[in-house]
């Protein structure tokens, strides 16, 4: 019995070592620049790849606080930077996969790996001998002649680790280790929950004469969609916004377009098994709670402490600044468009799924120019290149694609991206079209940060991820002019992870403040409505043809058109993250009656939706924008005044290249984001260039 034993245990160990063999990431990928070879990374993988690297950074940590000699800036903060690559890798890689290409088994990967996940970190931050350590660096750390971008990581690990509960007593610690890893669960689940709801709505027509006014394109599309789905000779419309947003547009069904809408605005919210509302509450107590342990008085408080921002009150006062003109605006575009639903004989009156319809009208009406007459010149395939192009004019660097390199979906496309005398910068993956394995919007990450150990630099690979119109079988992509911002948005915050130049992974890319890290995406967006830059890159799918001057007026003609709209429709997500987030007390309140007190209190009049609804608002309750949301418009007060900067001398002057580069995108977290501002921009930002470019002065 004993030897069986033996055996079983010899035999167990064997077993183990082929399976870590076998697993691709206990070993160098073998593709270029070391990629995530995704022709050999399967879905059971990454648990025991997760497991393997929280051991291993266990280990590392170990080895830091039993070091016997006294701790220096090297052996204790650089030590601790370069801890736990393989857990890095696992989750860049799972984390990546998970969000464009989930599926049910990776999504229980998640739910047992969150805990783990939770405890490992606080098992790190509440490690009282490791603090010990990392303060006695710090309290000497003005002796020590360390560079600048050293000081900053001393700052960060040590603020990170006080923020994290360092300082509490053995109590507080357990009462954070568990609401920590609750927030863990309920934030995965708040995520899972938003995707299964806007993937069970499905809006089926049968009837040709529901189409009606709908462009052709639209209609393709939707019949493709249905044949997709075994719908065959109907048509299927989803609520991911390639579907939503031309049907509010030009649907000519009121009935449909209010129903469209509001399977959008209901999502998590419909009293199912996956309604956000309880989930939601629960995760803004527990982040009271977390705040109060801290010494904060509100989660707000507890986050922008370390942000541009400082304080809530800032925040508030910047959202009020640009709040009163914008409803001005807002209730003027109200009442323009009330009198173009008079004028048709229709007798009722301007609601939220009216909104995108008679604008659209409006629009044409006013400036002879709408999203279909557009969409033939920005066939993704061009934009996509146009800012390729935009990025060599600025710093002469190229995109090449590579075919060669694994991918983890067949409509991904991979570049290489190299400096102009051809050294090699870095990857970037382009992930653009929706799919129900894919979480809804667009976003910016990394399979790897840029950083240097020990003289060896690993450049970063990036992936940008949207959900843009489809192509058809007798059309390619062709994009909405929202779409063509939106792309040039997230190869902006692509930019700032390629070329970044920093020695620590901490501090490099975008791990900056979060109302600084919109900067380099919004700035981009302005290229593309730049004549000169449209000249480059919109040109007709059919034709080849540049777009006409006539139209670029157009454009630029309309784009104050609907501000008051769009304004609007965004502060108030901002001043509901705020008010979410500004709560003292660590009470589960109702979702719906909260969410309407907030808007109720800012006057957000009701033809107009807050943007992102509490049981859907997935930047601040499953992402990293909680207290944070306010970062597009402060980045927006950033970019308006950079941009100006550029229109100055010319918008692809080099001088000016060569310091935004210099002074934003290399510098990652290496210093307080309004020095680098102020580096690049030599003063500080004023809210009146964007109050100018919205229209809204």
């Amino acid at each position: 019995m004993k030897r069986s034993l033996i055996f079983l245990t010899f035999l167990g160990l064997i077993l183990m070592s082929c399976t870590e063999e076998k697993n691709p990431f206990f070993s160098k990928f073998e593709t270029p620049f070391n990629t995530p070879d995704f022709t050999k990374i399967k879905d059971e993988h990454y648990l025991p790849a997760y497991k393997k690297g929280i051991e291993d950074q266990k280990k590392e940590i170990a080895e830091i606080v039993t070091n016997s000699e006294e701790p220096t800036f090297k052996n204790t903060i650089e030590a601790l930077d370069e801890s736990g690559l393989l857990l890095d890798n696992v989750s860049a890689v799972y984390n990546g996969v998970k969000g464009t290409d989930t599926n049910p088994v990776l999504q229980k990967i998640s739910k047992e790996i969150a805990p783990m996940l939770s405890a490992h970190n606080d098992d790190i931050k509440l490690n009282e001998k490791l603090f010990a350590r990392i303060k006695s660096v710090y309290d000497k750390k003005d002796s020590l002649n360390l560079n600048r971008e050293q000081e900053l990581l001393l700052e960060e690990f040590y603020s990170d680790f006080v923020r994290g509960g360092a300082n509490l007593d053995e109590t507080q610690k357990n009462e954070l280790r568990v609401v920590n890893k609750e927030l863990s669960l309920l934030t995965l689940k708040f995520g899972d929950n938003v995707l299964e709801d806007n993937n069970a709505f499905q809006l089926v027509i049968d009837n040709k004469d529901d189409l009606e006014g709908l462009p052709q394109s639209v209609i393709d599309a939707s019949s493709e969609a249905a044949k997709a789905n075994k719908l065959e000779g109907k048509w299927l419309f989803t609520i991911d916004k390639p579907s939503l947003i031309p049907f509010l547009m030009y649907s000519s069904k009121r009935d449909l377009r209010e129903k469209m809408y509001k399977g959008y605005i209901n999502k998590g919210d419909n009293n199912n098994n996956t309604d956000n509302k309880k989930v939601l509450s629960k995760i803004a107590a527990l982040r009271v709670t977390k705040a109060n342990l801290l010494g904060f008085k509100t989660y707000a408080d507890f986050v922008l402490d370390i942000n541009m921002a400082k304080e809530p009150k800032n925040v508030y006062k910047l959202l009020n600044d640009l709040w009163k003109p914008a409803l001005v605006n807002a209730k003027k575009e109200v009442k323009e468009l009330q009198k173009l639903i008079n004028k048709e004989g229709n007798d009722f009156e301007l609601k939220a799924w009216d909104w995108w319809f008679y604008a659209e009208k409006l629009k044409k009406e006013k400036y002879a120019i709408d999203d279909e007459v557009l969409r033939p010149y920005f066939q993704l395939e061009n934009v996509r290149k146009g800012a390729f192009d935009v990025a060599n004019k600025l710093w002469g660097i190229t995109l090449t694609e590579r075919t060669d390199i694994p991918v983890y979906n067949p409509e991904v496309k991979v570049y290489e991206v190299k400096e102009a005398d051809g050294k090699h910068i870095g990857i970037l993956y382009t992930d653009y079209f929706p799919r129900a394995s894919k979480q809804s919007g667009a976003w910016m990450d990394a399979f790897r940060k840029q950083y240097t150990i020990d003289g060896k630099e690993f450049t970063p690979i990036i992936y940008n991820v949207g959900n843009f119109s489809k192509p058809t079988a007798d059309k390619p992509s062709l994009l909405s002019f929202d779409e063509v911002s939106t792309l040039f948005h997230e190869f902006g915050h692509a930019l700032h992870g390629l070329l970044s130049k920093c020695q620590y992974r901490t501090l490099s890319g975008t791990s900056v403040a979060r109302d600084f890290v919109e900067l380099p995406s919004q700035i981009m967006e302005n290229w593309a409505s730049e004549p000169e830059v449209l000249r480059m890159y919109a040109k007709h799918y059919k034709t080849g043809e540049v777009i006409p001057d006539e139209l670029i007026e157009k454009l630029e003609n309309a784009s104050h058109f609907n501000q008051g709209f769009i304004t609007v429709e965004y502060l108030s997500a901002a001043f509901l993250d705020m008010d979410w987030h500004t709560l003292d007390k660590a009470e589960e309140l109702s979702a719906n009656e909260f969410e309407n007190n907030s808007l109720n209190g800012i006057g957000l009049i009701p033809e107009i939706a807050v943007r992102y609804r509490s049981p859907y608002f997935k930047h601040i309750f499953s992402g990293g924008y909680a207290s944070g949301y306010y970062s597009y418009v402060w980045a927006e007060v950033l970019d308006a005044d950079a941009f100006a900067a550029f229109k100055e001398k010319g918008i692809f002057d080099q001088e000016t290249a060569k310091a935004f580069r210099e002074n934003v995108l290399a510098k990652g977290g290496t210093e307080e984001a309004m020095t680098l501002y102020r580096n690049f921009r030599g003063e500080e930002p004023k809210v009146d260039a964007l109050l100018k470019r919205k229209g809204l002065l």
